[in-house]
């Protein structure tokens, strides 16, 4: 048997792992061998030299090889372990060490025996105390090496965890490598043998850097690659529709009551060659909230009704699809073209004849939800997709939707700003556009920072908003009050602000409530009727109310940037001076950074590349939703520089061998399709 079968083999047959502790890997991730290699440490604890205990500090995480001078059993209570106190001591001094329910320590802590300790120093009463640490008694084994800290689940230790991937090793004895040779030795990177090792055992720090870099490598060039060959296959994947050259978007355009900005004429000219293109048009268009994304997707339908074919737009909420139905029919007016919206809503009686006449082809444009992806949708002549809020979508959804069609063009569109870093990732297989400038005569929300003892005046502020007929959005990181975390909830505020606010409606909204309860309410607060609604961040995707002028987050602290931003492009939609207060009183750190920067900017873009340098991509949202891969040990927002260079290295391996048939590349192949096994468009 070979190193590959060895590792394919269930982690049950490693002395140690019966049915109950395979369970609990299962839940890690972790069935085969390969699996509990693959699982690398989340961090180190250096135990290469002791401390002196009379050089410690508060805080420090340290180690300590002494003798046990002082043992001070605890009472027992109720039938539980007892509490055990130590005195250990070295030459320099001596500290306390406290361990809970530590029945188990009692007959092995004696006084006089050598001991080592690792842990964290903390102070109590002036004193200086380790609370249960990490103790070996009898002997200093707790000493000479790093050891590596595991992900884990409740039942196995991390010890466990260090005997099994030991022993897993020790049974593949060398590993095959997959990267080409001259990957490697271009960038420098050691082997696998040599970064499996040090990843999970170092025995310095630049043994364990050389191991990570190597490893963070090829993690990125196994998803690159991936993705840019997805690419490249959508665009040699036969003829897309080459939409007439008569049908101009232009002569829509020209008729629009607004100019369109320099931005929005750039991207609309991306997209028309995209369309008169043989190629498939696959174009992500990223735009800031209000930045005139609609008005392009209304140009693109144009063109492709005027070249015969029929278009599909999918928005994520029904309040949202109406928005565009709305919009569309306004844009459309007096250009002759039918539209139709299809929601889970919609009356049986009405679906059954639209469905028809999409079937025969009298409706050029058909806006809707989900409900767009049921097998009774069929086109008469499918040639143009849209997806609005794309990262409310999945990679499979969308390619449910174009497979509608025959090889119909498709359009995506985000207000989330995305650096161009992370964006090329979570959409490999898109073009990008990005739509960087806001119509003229937009005005610039006031954004500013209050302190919670400050509330009633933001209160106040926005009593006089709403006796000057504008309406208010306030916004709660919890549904409810609770006992682990002091935030104000949404709940609380729509009590309190109901007595505060009279004799103003208000209304709360939540993500606990059902769809169309929460589309009532949307509803009724766009109709005028709820003066001020109280929310949690479900309203960051939202509909245009131009008459909502405040947004007040309370515990602004509690949100990323990207998400913060989010929440204020709810309100500047109308002519009207729009405000945004966040009630916080973070003044440092990561939040204290996102608070300046949001009062700093309103620049999407400038907001989203600084949470990614804060937060990493986690704050944006996950990638497997989009049909990427999870990462094991690559960070998207800190190994960007490494990503430049591996899309090169991707760039230059498919430029020579587009389906990795070379054999020096089958290593690589069959590690790119195991990354990608199960996400739709990606199989080599």
């Amino acid at each position: 048997m070979d190193e590959f079968d060895r590792l394919t083999e269930r982690v049950s047959t490693l002395k140690g792992i019966g049915p109950k502790k395979a369970g609990i890997l299962s839940k890690l991730g972790i069935e085969s061998l390969n699996d509990l290699i693959g699982h690398y440490p989340r961090s180190y604890e250096d135990r290469r030299e002791a401390s002196s205990i009379a050089g410690l500090e508060n805080g420090a995480v340290a180690l300590i090889i002494g003798r046990i001078d002082l043992v001070v059993p605890g009472r027992r209570k109720f039938g539980r372990g007892s509490n055990l106190r130590l005195l250990v001591t070295d030459d320099s001094g001596s500290i306390e060490a406290v361990f809970f329910n530590a029945s188990y320590l009692e007959k092995a802590a004696k006084t006089g025996l050598r001991c080592s300790m690792f842990g964290r120093v903390s102070e109590n009463n002036g004193k200086l105390q380790m609370l249960h640490p990490d103790l070996d008694i009898g002997s200093e084994a707790l000493s000479g090496g790093i050891l590596p800290i595991y992900p884990l689940s409740s039942g196995i230790s991390q010890n466990d965890m260090r005997r099994w991937i030991r022993k897993a090793m020790e049974l593949a004895g060398s590993f095959r490598e997959y990267l080409p040779q001259e990957i490697l030795e271009r960038n420098r990177l050691c082997s696998i043998d040599y970064a499996l090792a040090n990843i999970h055992f170092p025995t310095d720090l630049k043994k364990y850097q050389e191991a990570k870099f190597r490893l963070v490598f090829e993690e990125l060039l196994y998803l690159q690659t991936g993705l840019l060959a997805a690419k490249k296959r959508t665009l040699e994947a036969g003829e897309g529709i080459s939409f007439s050259r008569k049908a101009d978007m232009l002569s829509f355009i020209d008729g629009l009551p607004f100019r369109l900005t320099g931005a929005q004429s750039k991207v609309a000219a991306d997209i028309e060659r995209d369309m008169e293109s043989p190629k498939k048009m696959n174009r992500l268009v990223q735009g800031d909230v209000g930045s005139g994304k609609t008005v392009l997707a209304a140009a693109a339908i144009y063109k492709a009704a005027k070249s015969g074919y029929q278009a599909a737009m999918m928005a994520p909420t029904e309040l949202l699809a109406k928005q565009h139905y709305t919009t569309l029919q306004k844009l459309f007016s007096d250009k002759g073209l039918r539209i139709g919206l299809l929601t889970s809503g919609i009356a049986p009686s009405i679906k059954k004849k639209l469905l028809e006449d999409l079937r025969e082809g009298s409706i050029d444009v058909l806006v809707g939800t989900h409900a767009l992806l049921q097998p009774g949708v069929k086109f008469a002549r499918l040639g143009l997709v849209i997806t609005d809020e794309q990262h409310r979508f999945g990679v499979r959804q969308r390619s449910v939707l174009t497979e509608k069609g025959i090889s119909p063009d498709v359009l995506v569109m985000t207000a989330t700003p995305i650096p161009r870093t992370l964006a090329v990732i979570l959409y490999g297989d898109l073009d990008i556009s990005v739509i960087d400038e806001m119509p003229a005569g937009r005005k610039k929300i006031v954004t500013t920072a209050i302190r919670g003892k400050e509330r009633d005046l933001a209160y106040d502020f926005i009593k006089r908003q709403l006796e000057q007929g504008r309406q208010a959005y306030v916004v709660a990181p919890l549904i409810e009050d609770s006992e682990e975390m002091d935030v104000r909830s949404a709940g609380s505020l729509f009590r309190e602000l109901g007595h505060k606010l009279k004799p103003y409606n208000t209304a709360l909204m939540h993500g606990a409530m059902k769809q169309n309860e929460k589309d009532e309410t949307m509803q009724c607060f766009a109709d005028g009727n709820t003066d001020v609604l109280i929310s949690t961040v479900v309203i960051e995707v939202g509909i245009d109310i131009p008459n909502a002028a405040v947004m007040l987050i309370e515990n602004a602290e509690r949100f990323g940037l990207a998400q913060l931003h989010q929440l204020r492009g709810r309100v500047g939609r109308g002519a009207e001076q729009s405000y945004c207060m966040l009630v916080t009183d973070a003044d440092d750190g990561i939040a204290g950074e996102r608070i300046s920067t949001m009062v700093e900017t309103d620049d999407g873009f400038l907001i989203a590349e600084k949470d990614l340098s804060l937060r990493g991509p986690g704050e944006f949202f996950g990638t497997r939703q989009h049909g990427v891969p999870e990462l094991k040990i690559a960070d998207l927002g800190k190994h960007f520089r490494v990503l430049e260079t591996v899309r090169k290295e991707a760039e230059l391996l498919l430029g020579k061998d587009p389906l990795l048939e070379a054999q020096e590349n089958a290593g690589l192949k069959m590690r790119v399709e195991n990354m990608f096994k199960g996400l739709e468009n990606f199989n080599l």
